[in-house]
């Protein structure tokens, strides 16, 4: 095994301290209002939040921070990524976990800014020499492993019904970062509708355990 593969998945592991637990992207909301309450329910919510929301938009994200040095703070990426948050309390998930996971990463010997979490990720991975499509690949299993594991606890599922939700979106994840690899700022944007107004909604929960 190339050992950049296990240095990025320790960097993406829900022990890696940014607090990735804390954090449902308006998910806690939906299981709330009635919306996801099953495991195939939290399947087609995933699969609309990855393929036309965050988690593509994040991946093209990342893939332009690791292709090159041209893609700096400097470049507009920084308050690209800013605007396309779609809450605000999402906006300061990203910049948070960007702070942390670029303090993690300081510690660990590699030397990065502070910014929106998938800029700062990429940025981290360019010295680990792997294909932007592996690195999004694991990035977008991350992001739904988290999302699983908020589920699994608030529906609640159980964990086998979390592991085949999973499972059932290996493809759609191999998809999105094949296509990540190769996309430019153009292809941004999102079309999460139903997602974004749950992470607004969640904003103003009068209960909640999660931070957005």
């Amino acid at each position: 095994m190339i050992p950049a593969r296990l240095v990025l998945a320790q960097w993406l592991s829900p022990a890696f301290p940014v607090g990735g637990f804390a954090y449902s992207q308006g998910l806690e909301w939906a299981i709330a209002a009635g919306e996801v309450g099953t495991a195939e329910a939290l399947r087609g919510w995933l699969e609309g939040c990855l393929a036309q929301g965050a988690g593509r938009s994040d991946a093209i994200l990342l893939c332009l921070a690791l292709r090159g040095p041209d893609s700096g703070p400097e470049s507009g990426l920084d308050d690209l990524a800013r605007a396309l948050a779609p809450a605000r309390e999402r906006l300061e998930e990203t910049e948070a976990q960007g702070a942390a996971f670029a303090a993690a990463v300081g510690a660990l010997g590699v030397e990065v800014a502070p910014a929106p979490l998938p800029l700062v990720v990429g940025r981290a991975a360019r010295g680990l020499g792997l294909e932007p499509a592996e690195v999004a690949g694991l990035w977008l299993q991350a992001q739904a492993c988290n999302l699983i594991q908020i589920a699994v606890r608030l529906v609640p599922l159980g964990q086998g019904d979390g592991q085949r939700v999973l499972l059932a979106l290996q493809p759609l994840i191999l998809r999105l970062a094949e296509e990540a690899a190769g996309a430019g700022p153009e292809d941004l944007g999102s079309a999460a509708f139903r997602a974004d107004l749950a992470s607004l909604q969640h904003e103003v929960m009068e209960v909640r355990l999660c931070r957005t």
